[in-house]
């Protein structure tokens, strides 16, 4: 279960969390990464929000961390990439990321609801390093890389980076009082119209590289379409999780306007064309069940290796429409995902869930070594137990879990 698999996530003495090997173990010559050490933060906050003994600990030494150990730099502000596992040689070369920022926020979010002791202040830090540095008021979504003292800013933009800000903006407004949270709705509402532009645009495939200005750039990679984190063409799984972040601020938007707040928008039928896109484009198509990574702008495969990642999208956004709607497609939909998983991608012997499959679904590491946190996977087995709104750790707060054997 959850609670046998998470622990094992934590190492990186003095750094952060660690990045784990495929049989569970820490690597520590990947050092402690900023992504996965606020990842993890997030997932010991639930663990903790779900009464799982020695979860607090965890997380509130990883907020410690976040605010006081390597990965902060305390010159030049904001948090490396990642650093040496003793937290002393920061990786100065990856610069700076509105993703890895993103996952600072929503780490200092998900603390401050499960009331761990510095995450109102990691919260704080991280959202003042945002809005300064990644947040471009002028497109209403953020900036992507900076090096790494901020004097240079890449002219890329991304969607991945755009859709986890999104998330993490989701989970700030159930952190703050109601009173600070209209600014944090607006952005919210901005990246959502946006990329439910975006989709429309594209026949339901969302482009994930931009050019400065926002242009799409639809080659990006094309070379090395496995790229870790800008793989060229369309990638469903990014549908599949569109759709869901859509139809969480849906909920929230009609819940604020039941208060007497704006109206709110109707985003059923974005993330239903998001969602069906996504599975048409990637479920079952090259002779072989799963997920294909990739594909090009008319829906043909391009990376055929299977990510555990978007197995659990799948899973998490099939389940939301059928909380949406009530629909038996969707409920069928998600047990076809789960039987899938159970069946390629859990690893009953040496625990959590095997990162990356082949195209005959054979357990490989083109893209993803080992298994470096359970992120995705904890998530994907909580939404289905809880409400569209407010995001899992409010949501936590007021359902209880309860999990077998704890």
């Amino acid at each position: 279960g959850v609670a046998s698999v998470v622990p094992g996530d934590f190492g990186a003495a003095g750094a952060g969390a660690a990045y784990l090997d495929a049989a569970g173990v820490p690597d520590l010559g990947q050092g402690a990464q900023t992504w996965i050490t606020c990842r993890m933060t997030h997932c010991f906050s639930l663990g903790h929000l779900m009464g799982i003994p020695g979860f607090g600990p965890l997380a509130r030494l990883l907020v410690e961390r976040l605010r006081h150990g390597g990965l902060r730099d305390r010159v030049n502000g904001g948090w490396f990439h990642a650093v040496s596992d003793d937290g002393a040689a920061p990786d100065l070369a990856s610069g700076k990321s509105a993703y890895d920022h993103a996952f600072v926020m929503l780490a200092g979010a998900s603390a401050t609801t499960a009331g761990i002791p510095g995450g109102p202040e990691l919260l704080a830090d991280a959202t003042a390093v945002y809005l300064d540095k990644f947040w471009d008021g002028e497109y209403g979504r953020p900036v992507d890389t900076w090096n790494a003292d901020f004097t240079k800013l890449d002219p890329y933009r991304g969607v991945n980076a755009t859709m986890h800000t999104l998330e993490a903006m989701l989970a700030v407004i159930d952190a703050l009082p109601e009173g600070e949270r209209a600014p944090w709705r607006e952005r919210a509402r901005g990246i959502t119209q946006f990329a439910v532009g975006l989709a429309a645009d594209h026949d339901g495939r969302l482009p994930e590289h931009f050019t400065a200005d926002w242009v799409p750039d639809l080659e990006l990679n094309k070379d090395r379409p496995g790229d870790q984190f800008k793989p060229y063409g369309a990638t469903p799984g990014h549908g599949f999780e569109w759709a869901r972040l859509v139809l969480h601020f849906e909920a929230d938007s009609a819940n604020h306007a039941a208060g007497g707040a704006t109206q709110a928008a109707d985003l059923l039928p974005p993330a239903r064309a998001l969602y069906a896109r996504a599975a048409a484009d990637s479920w079952d198509v090259d002779g072989a069940p799963g997920f294909v990574y990739t594909t090009d702008w008319s829906g043909q495969p391009v990376v055929r290796t299977r990510m555990h990642w978007v197995v659990c999208e799948g899973i998490a956004t099939a389940h939301s429409l059928f909380a949406r709607t009530g629909e038996p497609r969707f409920g069928e939909w998600y047990g076809r995902f789960w039987d899938y998983a159970r069946e390629h991608l859990l690893d009953l012997e040496r625990g959590s869930w095997h990162h990356e499959l082949d195209e005959q679904n054979r357990p490989t590491a083109t893209v993803w070594p080992g298994k470096p946190d359970i992120y995705h996977a904890l998530q994907c087995a909580l939404i289905p137990l809880l409400p569209l709104t407010p995001m899992l750790p409010a949501a936590l707060l007021s359902h209880r879990v309860a999990i077998p054997g704890a």
